[in-house]
């Protein structure tokens, strides 16, 4: 039986991560603020985390040893760095999640070597205000690769949507459509990738269970133009959009970027991961989520 702690693990593709590993028999411990209930009963343990507080890191650390670690809530280089301190000789392998942001939007298919976290320089200054998403996850990525004593896995997700998506980005398009409210994407003709909740959870596993070290790529198959995701969303709806290709940040889509937005993942697939189509499982995500509206 693997001894294993999820860092978030109540909510979305980390919830269905740890209802994975339990249906494989591991023994599960979840560390998270406390803030959220789960539904895991006695079948896991609790921890109470502050990922950003290096103490309450070194705490959870030291309540065992693991095979394996899932870190889904770590944004700054400063926290890598508490996890590479805390976990150092008490942990088999980590997967942290990282994310497509560590590219920048460019129409070309990012392969991980496209980003690369071993030649970041971790003594450059990194400037005054408040880090970037974007930034922090390349800075996250260069702690963990660089500094950690342990193997480290960075899984690299695009867009993750799902029935159960907090964030509701997907709802958020639905949502306008069916209320005539007008959408700002400033480049419908843009590419993106995608991957659906249970897919995430299902490749996290895998990476813990390969033992994967350094970045990979993860995404459902295929790329889906930003106009074909909006006729998915009308075809969800029954209504057309009313799209503007200029507009305020309040009616900007939270797809709406400047270009394409890309990865290949194909080192994943030649490792043997099995990717869904993205044209499979968004279709009837929309609808399910139409049907709630």
């Amino acid at each position: 039986m693997r001894r294993i702690l999820v860092m978030g693990g109540t909510r979305f593709f980390g919830k269905r991560l740890v209802q994975r590993l339990l249906e494989n028999g591991d023994q599960v411990t979840i560390a998270t603020r406390g803030m959220t209930t789960d539904s895991f009963g006695d079948q896991v343990q609790r921890i109470i985390l502050d990922r950003a507080d290096r103490q309450s890191v070194q705490a959870a650390a030291h309540t065992g040893e693991w095979d394996i670690v899932y870190d889904n809530i770590c944004y700054s280089p400063e926290t890598a760095q508490y996890a590479v301190e805390a976990f150092e000789g008490r942990v088999g392998h980590y997967v942290f999640t990282s994310t497509l942001s560590v590219y920048n939007p460019s129409g070309k298919l990012h392969v991980e070597a496209d980003f690369d976290p071993y030649g970041v320089d971790l003594n450059e200054p990194i400037g005054e205000g408040q880090l970037s998403y974007q930034k922090g996850k390349q800075l996250c990525e260069a702690v963990f690769h660089q500094k950690a004593a342990f193997p480290v896995a960075s899984v690299r997700f695009p867009i993750v949507l799902g029935p159960d998506d907090y964030t509701k980005r997907l709802e958020y398009h639905l949502e306008r459509v069916s209320n005539e409210t007008p959408i700002y994407m400033p480049n419908v003709n843009a590419h993106m990738n995608y991957i659906q909740s249970s897919e995430a959870a299902s490749f996290l596993e895998w990476a813990g269970t390969q033992l994967w070290k350094g970045p990979i790529n993860a995404c459902s198959n295929g790329t889906l133009q930003l106009a074909e995701v909006m006729n998915i969303v009308e075809q969800a709806v029954g209504k057309k959009a009313i799209m503007m290709n200029a507009g305020s940040d309040e009616d900007r889509s939270p797809f709406g970027v400047p270009d394409s937005w890309l990865m290949d993942n194909s080192a994943a697939r030649q490792a043997g991961f099995v990717f869904d189509e993205v044209q499979d499982w968004l279709p009837p995500l929309a609808k399910e989520l139409a049907a709630r509206l």
